[in-house]
């Protein structure tokens, strides 16, 4: 699932991971993403941080928090800064990030985060259809 504000990273995102084989769900704002993930249940969330009226950032928290939500991975997916980005990761215990704008890296995380490899160690699995090559 990608949860993104801007509808041109929204569609181009979804577009090309479909085109690696992901079923992708998308949300357009923050507000109502918990409710769309639970429905959903995506093996992994895109997440930006920079939305309006409620940032990503927050909105991990809130999906963390949520029981129908806790377990789905999430990944900011942002144009900050790779040391901002590290720095969010770290504040609020997300699987990692991407940056926009570099397809490869896209391709390339997005596949090894579904496979559970998070640079070297584990993470919790991914049981569910959603984001699945396929």
């Amino acid at each position: 699932m990608i949860i993104d504000d801007d509808l041109n990273h929204l569609a181009s995102t979804r577009d090309i991971l479909e085109l690696e084989g992901y079923k992708v769900h998308t949300h357009h704002l923050p507000f109502g993403a918990t409710h769309a993930a639970g429905e959903t249940q995506p093996d992994l969330i895109l997440l930006d941080i920079n939305m309006p009226g409620l940032s990503g950032e927050i909105l991990s928290t809130l999906l963390g928090g949520n029981r129908r939500t806790f377990r789905i991975p999430v990944v900011f997916y942002s144009s900050n800064d790779e040391d901002s980005l590290r720095q969010s990761v770290i504040r609020h215990g997300v699987l990692g990030y991407i940056c926009k704008g570099d397809v490869s890296a896209l391709k390339r995380r997005v596949k090894m985060y579904l496979a559970g490899d998070a640079g070297g160690g584990g993470t919790s699995g991914f049981s569910n259809p959603v984001m699945q090559p396929g």
